[in-house]
């Protein structure tokens, strides 16, 4: 053989070797394709038989024969020897090499027969890249869609190998045979289900290392079905005009995972009518019938007038009935009853004479009495006193603890100046008017006659400061005395006024039939509020396009052009924001006042807006459910949010007798120009702050002066009417004119009144000037309903008396608001919290969360169709708490979701310093 050993590496060896006979070389092992992994070498192996030599060459090079390691043995079977070497290859001999394939090794192996080469096992330098290719993306796909999740390792030699985990656990796709992880290892779900979703990872391993890929979270989500309808429900009224409901549940299948809600309505609901039972009642006797040989006759009655139906009850009682028909004496022969006759003719004559005279002795009493009245009430005449007061019957002597005298109130009159009498009018009878601006002289018989056109002569000295010398005659109605509506809508405390002065100033005190508040806003939003009448309107920040602004202006209308049907009511005031031409991208906030007394079981409230041709239509009733818009009713306010500018206006719809109108009843008080007569207001309004602004504002002008704070009265729907009375008159102070000490409004006036509050006079007269006290009850309750008592105590005079507080809030002062001042969540907190709840996850998305803690849990569909539901839920939030916003309740909410650990209520002094409103004051406002 060659020599291998010194420099002579180099020299060839031959391919054949003389040898004895015998058989070629078989290698019994070649060596592998080997990767060298950091710096560690690596070994190639050879083995052969027969052999008596073998030797390696690599890249075409023999391997010098020191590097050789060489074992031999002998085959026990066979008895031919064999030989088995090893090499090693270092990191460095594979880098140094520069050829145009990868570096490689073969064995050559000898016998005495020839030679015989092994296959070229390749050595490559094993190494794993950092970064995949593409990493798995998460996904929200329907339940039953189909999942790929694509995957491309980095680059490495060895290639890669792929593995998928869920959730940190691998998946074995052949346990499941909806998941296949062959395809190009990219991840397949063929059907997704629930328990598909989780957080995915691409795992790539070669021999040299592990690499993990980003996790992918995928959420199977399942959009909500509706159920089947439930039945009607029985008609809750049991007789008359009531409801019925049907309603279904989003839950065929629910929704999970932020799968979208079921759209349209979940309750249904259809007036209806029962019809009432109907008690029988028996119908009259029949005629006795002939006199049976048993000396008894009979008589039927059947239950017919009327008959019982829809589950009346049977007539109490026997329908036949049997006596004895010769008065218990049943004689036999005709001789023993002819000798009665006569006696019992005799006995008849005598009762037709008792009645006769006494039904004489009955009506020459009757005619006693009526004249004895007559005189009675002649003699009373010149008091008027026509209802007896509670204190009179005590015995006329009484003792009268008032109050502290009040403070001057400016609201009345000045009672030293001197009225001017030169015109007036006189008239008697009860005053009950719908317009405090626009009374109608009522006569007695307007009240009392429903003939009109009879002409009656007003006899009572009864006055109203509208002032008349001379009395006049009046047919049914009077001509209309008017004050005007003033066009100063604040309110506070005036100085009295002088009233000749008033009232030869009349012509030229403008009215007005709107209410109107105007800003420029712009991209950063801002709120506009009408002062002192509930109505605002929010406009949230980018809800208008940068660059631009609009002049918005938000409009109460007094003289609504909205006519309810039937006994459909409107429940607060008619709300105009515009331009009309304004588009917003997102929804802005509208309130408005209502009066209802809130219950889905009593009212339907609709929703309605005027079109251009000045006809109403429905936009929504506020228990539908609808992605157009949306309404949260709260006790005393209806929150709108909308997408248009427009007229807009609640409708109230009674679906039982039980629907209640939240009525105000206030008192109010002034001299009238007869410095002995004081005249009571009583106002029954809708409990709006906009209807109350109307009243105060009309009596500031009438120089009145609210005498107590006002109450509450739950009107129900029930028909009744209301009453309203004056009750403890003191006696021998003070005395009430006639026909006014209790007054009834029927119930149609007060429940379908949409336009003027209802008003009604009371006339008061002192005995005496040194009279500067007046302590009475002012009772106002409807017929079966409930009640309300004012209790007066006032001093007459006006230096003495004590002012009252109209309003409790203070917006008059800032009627617009404009940029980040205006809202209670500063702006980057604002950004904060959306950013966190509008993101998805697999639990369901969070904004859903933000809506339960914030109350809102109706129509979430709405949210759900908007870009961010977050921004429009705070939105809302804003809109509900203008005046009472507390950002530690919402803080907390946010806490209780624990999405975030941070307070909004810890936000600086800066970010929450009072607004700077120059900018509404530059532009008139």
């Amino acid at each position: 053989f060659p020599s291998l050993s010194g420099n002579d590496n180099s020299e060839a060896l031959p391919e054949s070797i003389p040898s004895a006979p015998g058989t070629l070389p078989h290698f019994m092992e070649e060596p592998d394709d080997a990767y060298i992994i950091k710096s560690n070498p690596i070994v190639l192996r050879c083995k052969a038989r027969p052999a008596m030599q073998i030797f390696f060459k690599c890249n075409g090079e023999w391997v010098h024969q020191n590097e050789h390691v060489s074992e031999e043995s002998m085959d026990e079977t066979t008895g031919l020897k064999v030989r088995e070497v090893f090499i090693n290859v270092t990191r460095q001999q594979v880098e140094d090499f520069h050829g145009p394939e990868d570096y490689w090794c073969q064995c050559v192996a000898w016998s005495h027969l020839g030679t015989s080469k092994s296959r070229k096992a390749s050595v490559r330098i094993a190494y794993l890249r950092k970064n995949f290719e593409q990493d798995p993306q998460g996904k929200e796909v329907p339940i039953e869609g189909m999942i790929v999740l694509h995957c491309r390792p980095p680059e490495g030699v060895p290639a890669a190998e792929v593995e998928w985990l869920k959730n940190e656990e691998p998946i074995d796709s052949n346990l499941d045979e909806n998941i296949d992880t062959r395809a190009d290892h990219n991840l397949i779900i063929r059907q997704a289900r629930l328990s598909d979703s989780g957080n995915y990872t691409c795992m790539a391993a070669n021999i040299v290392a592990k690499r993990r890929s980003m996790s992918a979270t995928v959420v199977v989500y399942v959009n909500g079905g509706w159920s089947s309808w439930t039945e009607w429900s029985n008609c809750n009224a049991r007789c008359g005009r009531g409801w019925q409901k049907r309603s279904r549940t989003c839950t065929n299948p629910a929704p999970l995972n932020g799968g979208a809600f079921c759209e349209g309505m979940s309750v249904q609901k259809i007036t209806c009518t029962s019809l009432c039972p109907v008690d029988g009642s028996w119908e009259v006797w029949s005629e006795w019938s002939v006199c049976s040989p048993e000396c008894e006759h009979l008589r039927v009655r059947e239950c017919i007038s009327p008959a019982p139906r829809n589950g009346g009850k049977f007539c109490e009682g026997l329908g036949q009935e049997s006596e004895n028909c010769t008065d218990g004496l049943c004689i036999q022969g005709e001789s023993q009853l002819a000798n009665l006759l006569f006696p019992l003719s005799d006995i008849e004559t005598a009762s037709d004479i008792a009645l006769y005279s006494g039904l004489g002795a009955a009506v020459i009493a009757v005619a006693v009495l009526v004249v004895g009245v007559t005189l009675y009430r002649r003699s009373q005449s010149e008091y008027g006193v026509d209802v007896i007061d509670s204190s009179a019957l005590t015995g006329g002597f009484q003792t009268f603890n008032f109050k502290t005298v009040r403070q001057g109130n400016s609201l009345l009159l000045n009672s030293s100046m001197q009225p001017d009498l030169t015109v007036s009018r006189t008239y008697s009878g009860p005053i009950c008017l719908q317009d405090p601006m626009d009374k109608e002289l009522m006569t007695e018989s307007s009240l009392f006659n429903p003939l009109s056109d009879i002409k009656v002569k007003v006899q009572s000295s009864f006055m109203v400061s509208l002032g008349v010398t001379e009395r006049a005659e009046y047919h049914g109605k009077a001509h209309p005395g008017t004050f005007p509506h003033g066009n100063n809508r604040a309110f506070g405390t005036i100085q009295a006024r002088n009233k000749a002065t008033y009232i030869q100033n009349l012509p030229s005190i403008s009215t007005t039939s709107e209410l109107k508040t105007t800003a420029i806003f712009g991209h950063l939003g801002g709120r506009l509020v009408i002062p002192n009448t509930g109505v605002n309107l929010l406009i949230p920040h980018g809800a208008i396009p940068e660059e631009s602004s609009w002049e918005i202006y938000l409009a109460i209308t007094q003289e609504s052009s909205l006519q309810p049907e039937g006994t459909d009511v409107l429940l607060g005031p008619e709300v105009t924001c515009g331009p009309s031409e304004v588009s917003v991208s997102t929804p802005f906030a509208l309130t408005i006042p209502h009066c209802a007394e809130v219950n889905s079981e009593h009212w339907n409230i609709h929703l309605k807006k005027r079109t251009q041709q000045g006809k109403w239509e429905e936009v929504m009733s506020v228990e539908e459910e609808t992605t157009s818009c949306y309404c949260l009713l709260d006790p005393y306010a209806c929150h709108i949010l909308l997408n248009s500018f427009g007229t807009y206006a609640l409708i109230g719809e009674p679906i039982s007798d039980c629907a209640v109108r939240q009525l105000k009843v206030a008192v109010f008080g002034c001299l009238s120009c007869n410095s002995l007569d004081y005249n009571l207001r009583v106002y029954c309004m809708d409990n709006t702050p906009c209807a109350f602004q109307e009243v105060v504002s009309d009596e500031r002008l009438q120089g009145g002066q609210l005498l107590e704070e006002p109450k509450l009265l739950h009107f129900r729907g029930n028909t009744f009417s209301l009453q309203i009375s004056v009750l403890d008159i003191p006696p021998f102070l003070w005395r009430i004119k006639p026909f006014t000490a209790c007054q009834e409004v029927p119930f149609s006036r007060v429940w379908c009144s949409s336009s003027k509050p209802l008003h009604c006079a009371f006339s008061l007269e002192r005995y005496t000037p040194a009279t500067t006290q007046l302590s009475c009850k002012v009772c106002v309750r409807q017929v079966k309903g409930h009640e309300q008592m004012l209790q007066i105590q006032t001093s007459i005079l006006e230096n003495e008396r004590e002012t009252i507080t109209f309003f409790a809030h203070g917006d008059s002062n800032f009627p617009a608001q404009m940029g980040p001042k205006a809202f209670k969540i500063p702006y980057s907190i604002r950004q904060r919290i959306c950013a966190t709840f509008d993101t998805p996850n697999a639990k369901g998305k969070d904004w859903q969360m933000l809506a339960q803690k914030t109350s809102i849990n109706r129509n979430l569909s709405y949210f759900a169709t908007q870009s961010s539901p977050s921004a429009v839920i705070l939105d809302l939030w804003e809109a509900r708490h203008q005046h009472d916003g507390d950002l530690d309740s919402l803080a907390c909410a946010l806490e209780e979701i624990g999405r975030t650990h941070s307070k909004i209520s810890d936000i600086t002094d800066t970010e929450l310093e009072e607004p700077d409103f120059s900018y509404s004051k530059e532009n008139g406002l």
